[in-house]
């Protein structure tokens, strides 16, 4: 019988279930969408390509790794370096000692810019020659000696060169001249330069240090019996790789790569999730609601409350997984075009492969049913539950209050959300952050739950206002006081949009502002020197340092930091310092709070921290602070000084000769100058310009590069953003129509008694913007109460809600209010007054 019921409900009244549908729909499809990054984030791979003749290659993790305890588990935390991690350069010969090994080559690569007489090349050390299998190989000269070089035969018939030229070549390590001793077979990775290995070594900028070791095995051993030797061998010291493992060592970018994707597919994943599950629960129990009269009738003719709610379990069941299965195709297109977006941004490589498996469509589904089957289920216990007697009396009013059981949750939830917002406060830096999804949650899950009661205050507020517009208002005023949880399903989307796209659009935007102010502030320099390839050749400091008319001239070089805060690990940028950090306020003037910059270098372990990084490590003056640099190696340096302006800037100064080792490539990222008093400063940019290689530009050029790095987190919360926007925009707008659709007796009834359509469309409109109004308030009060302890823990500021933002956020709901209620409206007014009358019956 209840499947007989639910198969005539879904096929007779297709209205009923068409937002039911729409809502179950948009959440699979983000789930999907979310998941299939998750799964490509955890599968992500390369082939590889450099190392495919080495069945085994040793390399440093390219991640600093922790173990916390849970309870009784222990859980592994993993935060990918910011810069390429490598390993001793003495595991060669003990690994070449090996008995299955036939030989251990070194590898490292090192960028060479551009020069008059040769292309940017790679350069590396000669023992590498032979790594990308048989063709690789010298075809022409000899082996380099310590000041000559060997190019491939490609590059030096382009660049019309031979042995016995000389060049001009720049590395980490110093610009010298070499002569050409030789040719090599050309490269598939381009461009490239071979040194003696001594050579190379110095010319790296990290000597002792090499990228990776490839492994060849003797006759007759097979790569599983060399991976255990190997293995054995290296003990911890470094990683043995196999297989397509071989490819993360070729592509030290897929470790971070890998955290973006599962960052966006798990953490905004969860907000997705729990937005989906949120909307799908409102619009069942909505749908539900509205279909009271059809369950009293069902009571009052005998049928039972078990009946009931198997009936909404059965339509639950019929609805959501064709809904869930519909919203898989749109939830893959979506995954598309996000990772494309990503691979153009450069964030995840172009060879990865989106992994579309069955998990995600599986899951959405699943999520789908279930929210669908609770949210009926605790939308037919009160009809389920009413006499059979009283049923169709209890159904025709809408009850005077909410049950006890929801106001006290819904109580509980607003003061769960104030409380975490309080004790936000009190934290700083990422802990801070931290706790924004726990608040919008719980203040979320209290206007649901409160929402008659909001309702009703917001009526009573807005009821005389309403009232003064004439009749159209004064009926707006009077209908929404008599249907305080019809106009609650409104209002809830209202408050969803309002409070998830203001948290993270005004968060970014604080940051972005935040950052902006402290770079204007901060760089007083009066030139900025940037670098036109990989970054400035060494020395490019001291050089500036001599151009007449030049005071100061202080190199950077752009680092990161990787920290443990509890039991989490996060990663901050940093900036290594090259010259005398005394002299470092003549550039920046980074609202020194404690300490001295001057001290910065005076020892060779010695750090100066941000506000908000000294406050997440809880770091003071003078103590030793637990850090890793770039590639994971760990330092313990002592805090001379804690400065206001990080934001934008960097979290913490370094000596460069610290950090030097320990990047990627040793190139300066910029050098900041200052004139003496009195310099002619077109003279003196003349002069630093004819350093070559270099681009000298004002002080917003240090603020381009540095918004260049915020540019890929901000567009990551927009598009968060728009997703979670949208989604709930369509929700707000599939729930205002159902909500109109649903008023047809109410239309009808109006319009006999000799109300015009343009006072009943006016009607609406007024209760369209009390809705607009009421959300916008109560999604700006929840967004306001999330973002300001996280906005003072992250930026050390109040939230910057920019007009750009904020009108076209408003504009936008009222829009979406006023559309959703008059397109519905204008449909039921089509029909004659006296055909409507027959929505009565």
């Amino acid at each position: 019988m209840t499947n007989g019921l639910a198969r005539a409900s879904v096929r007779f009244r297709p209205a009923s279930f068409a937002g039911t549908l729409v809502a179950l729909l948009l959440g699979a499809a983000v789930v999907v969408a979310c998941g299939v990054l998750l799964q490509t984030g955890l599968t992500a791979g390369l082939k590889p390509d450099r190392y495919a003749s080495a069945p085994v290659v040793v390399a440093a993790e390219q991640a600093v790794k922790i173990e916390t305890k849970v309870g009784e588990d222990t859980e592994t935390r993993e935060q990918a370096t910011p810069e390429r991690a490598r390993t001793d350069a003495a595991l060669v010969g003990r690994l070449s000692a090996l008995p299955g090994v036939a030989a251990a080559r070194p590898d490292t690569a090192f960028p060479l810019p551009a020069s008059a007489s040769a292309p940017a090349l790679t350069g590396r050390g000669y023992a590498a020659l032979g790594i990308a299998g048989p063709g690789d190989h010298l075809v022409e000269g000899r082996a380099p000696g310590a000041n000559e070089v060997v190019l491939d035969a490609d590059t030096a018939r382009t660049a019309r060169l031979a042995p016995g030229a000389n060049l001009t070549l720049t590395a980490p390590g110093g610009t010298a001249s070499y002569r050409i001793s030789g040719l090599a077979a050309a490269q598939p990775a381009g461009p490239t330069a071979w040194f003696a290995d001594a050579t190379a070594d110095r010319l790296s900028g990290h000597p002792g240090r090499i990228d990776a070791i490839a492994v060849q095995p003797r006759a007759g051993v097979t790569t599983t019996a060399l991976a255990a030797q190997v293995r054995q061998a290296v003990g911890g010291d470094a990683r043995t790789f196999t297989g397509d493992g071989r490819g993360t060592v070729e592509h030290p970018a897929l470790g971070e790569a890998r955290t973006t994707l599962m960052g966006i597919g798990g953490s905004f994943g969860g907000y997705a999730v729990m937005t989906a599950i949120f909307v799908v629960m409102s619009t069942v129990a909505l749908a539900t609601g509205q279909r009271a009269r059809e369950f009293a009738l069902l009571r009052a003719v005998g049928a039972t409350p078990r009946q009931i709610r198997r009936t909404i379990a059965a339509e639950a069941m019929l609805v959501a997984p064709v809904a869930a299965a519909l919203g898989i195709l749109p939830g893959l297109a979506l995954a598309r075009w996000w990772f494309d977006q990503l691979v153009a941004r450069g964030a995840v490589p172009a060879g990865i492969h989106l992994d579309i498996g069955p998990l995600p469509p599986l899951a959405a589904v699943l999520t789908c049913t279930l929210a669908a089957l609770t949210a009926g289920f605790l939308a037919s216990r009160r009809p389920s539950k009413l006499r059979a007697g009283q049923a169709l009396g209890e159904a025709a009013v809408e009850a005077p209050r909410p049950g006890k059981v929801r106001t006290v949750l819904g109580l509980v939830f607003a003061g769960g959300g104030i409380a975490i917002a309080g004790v936000a406060a009190a934290l700083d830096g990422d802990k801070a952050a931290q706790t924004a999804l726990g608040v919008v949650m719980c203040l979320m899950l209290a206007v649901a739950l409160l929402g008659p009661w909001v309702a009703r205050i917001a009526t009573a507020v807005l009821g005389a206002p309403l009232r003064a517009a004439g009749a159209p208002g004064s009926l707006a005023a009077d209908n929404t006081r008599a249907n305080a949880r019809r106009l609650a399903s409104a209002i809830t989307p209202i408050v969803l949009v309002t409070a998830f796209c203001g948290t993270l659009l005004i968060l970014q935007s604080t940051l972005r502002h935040t950052a902006g102010e402290n770079v204007r502030a901060a760089v007083t320099a009066d030139h900025v020197i940037g670098a036109t390839g990989p970054g400035l050749p060494a020395g490019t400091a001291e050089r500036a340092a001599k151009v007449p008319g030049v005071d100061t001239a202080i190199g950077v070089l752009r680092t990161g930091l990787v920290y443990r805060s509890g039991g989490e690990l996060g990663s901050a940028p940093a900036l290594g310092i090259d010259g005398d950090p005394a002299r470092l306020p003549a550039v920046l003037d980074l609202d020194v709070r404690d300490g001295a910059l001057a001290d910065l270098g005076r020892a060779p372990d010695t750090i100066a921290l941000s506000t908000g990084l000294a406050d997440t490590l809880d770091a003071k003056v003078g103590e030793r602070v637990a850090l890793r640099l770039g590639d994971g190696t760990a330092v313990r340096p002592i805090v001379v000084a804690v400065y206001g302006r990080g934001l934008g800037v960097g979290q913490a100064l370094l000596p460069r000769a610290a950090v030097t080792g320990h990047v990627t490539t040793g190139y300066d990222s910029q050098v900041l100058v200052a004139d003496t008093p009195g310099a002619d400063r077109a003279a003196v940019a003349a002069g630093l310009g004819a350093l070559g290689g270099a681009n000298v530009t004002d002080r917003a050029g240090f603020a381009a590069q540095s918004d260049k790095a915020m540019e890929l987190s901000g567009w990551a919360n927009s598009v968060m953003a728009g997703v979670l926007g949208g989604f709930a925009a369509v929700s707000a707008a599939n729930t205002l129509v159902m909500t109109v659709l649903d008023r047809r007796r109410e239309v009808a009834l109006l319009r006999l008694a000799g109300t015009t359509r343009r006072q009943v469309r006016g009607m609406m409109r007024w209760e369209a913007l009390l809705v607009a109004a009421t959300g916008l308030a109560l999604g700006a009060v929840i967004a306001w109460i999330t973002l300001v302890p996280v906005a003072r823990g992250v930026a050390n500021a109040s939230p910057y809600v920019p007009p750009t933002l904020a009108l076209p956020l408003a504009a936008g709901a009222v829009l979406l209010c006023v559309g959703s209620t008059g397109l519905p409206v204008r449909a039921l007014l089509r029909t004659r007054p006296v055909a409507l009358g027959a929505a009565r019956q």
